[in-house]
């Protein structure tokens, strides 16, 4: 759909001059999220490769522009009211392999969905991302937040990111440099201040050459225990971190919160560390609920539940 430049501002117009039909205004962000929640976006970006995304950011810091990179939306709770400035959304999914000794270095973009490129790797008889069959989000995501699952965690396969800082250029870091801990790294720390942040460009993961039906039947294993223990439909992933010595989601049940309620949105009766949105809920509804676990977890353990899920947009509070 074009875009009339004359009904644009001055900085709107810079980025449809520069993106063409990849750049909308006032975008639906519930089409983009794993929650089907959130506002309008007043302005959006779709880049298609690193180079494309690192022009969006390069042009926002130009412009002065408030920006923030989506990728799979999951992990993520935009608000009702929206994101002011700029989403770009991340859509860089070149992959290739290379060869290292006796292991195979795959290097791929940002956007590519973590997901399927474990599986293009089970299909190539390269081991190491089996773990990563079946969860959402994206490469970018999960170098940034340490996303795992069954043991095996991204700190196990990354060898190095590429990354843009703004004001400093393209740089590597790696995974030492990453300071990897539970589901964090010192790229997730920066989250929340005030200076833009780094955003992940590319990675290379190392991979070990493995039969094929072996990586498979592991795979298989762990979709099918993901399936028995976590609810499907809207969600946005595990809404706590597990604290030291306890599991979020046994906390929260053990609190009389499983299968509690707010508007559409509940605390999923499979597993009480997801928040599911029966189509109906808002995101003030899942805020809402999160807050409420937190309080009654709090008040009866003496633990705070620190968030997994980022609040992204415009909040009241």
């Amino acid at each position: 759909m074009t875009i009339d430049l004359k009904s644009l501002n001055k900085t709107q117009r810079q980025f449809a001059t520069a993106f063409g039909e990849n750049f909308q205004v006032e975008v639906n962000m519930a089409r983009f999220t794993s929650s089907r929640v959130g506002g309008p976006a007043e302005m959006m970006v779709t880049a298609y490769s690193a180079t494309e995304l690192q022009m969006a950011v390069e042009l926002a810091l130009a412009t002065n522009t408030r920006y923030f990179i989506l990728g799979g939306g999951s992990n993520i709770l935009v608000s009702d009211k929206g994101v002011s400035g700029l989403i770009i959304l991340n859509r860089a999914k070149e992959i290739s392999f290379r060869s290292a000794g006796s292991s195979i270095i795959c290097m791929a973009e940002s956007g590519v969905n973590i997901s399927t490129l474990a599986r293009k790797c089970i299909s190539k008889g390269l081991g190491g991302l089996e773990w990563a069959t079946g969860v959402p989000g994206t490469v970018g995501g999960a170098v940034v937040g340490n996303s795992g699952a069954f043991g095996g965690d991204m700190s196990d396969n990354l060898l190095m990111a590429t990354v843009l800082e703004p004001g400093k250029g393209v740089y590597s870091l790696s995974v030492d440099e990453m300071s990897y801990d539970y589901r964090t790294s010192v790229l997730k720390r920066e989250q929340g201040k005030l200076a833009p942040r780094r955003v992940v460009l590319s990675a290379e993961l190392l991979l070990k050459p493995e039969s094929e039906s072996a990586l498979r039947a592991r795979a298989d294993a762990f979709n099918e225990k993901r399936k028995a223990t976590q609810p499907a439909g809207a969600t946005m992933g595990s809404m706590f971190k597990n604290p030291q010595n306890y599991y979020a989601g046994y906390l929260i049940e053990a609190a009389g919160l499983k299968g509690y309620r707010n508007g559409g949105a509940s605390i999923s009766e499979l597993h009480s560390n997801f928040f599911v949105n029966d189509g109906t809920a808002t995101a003030e509804d899942i805020r809402e609920l999160m807050a409420e676990a937190f309080h009654v977890v709090k008040d009866k353990f003496h633990v705070d539940l620190d968030p997994e899920v980022e609040l992204v947009g415009i909040w009241d509070f």
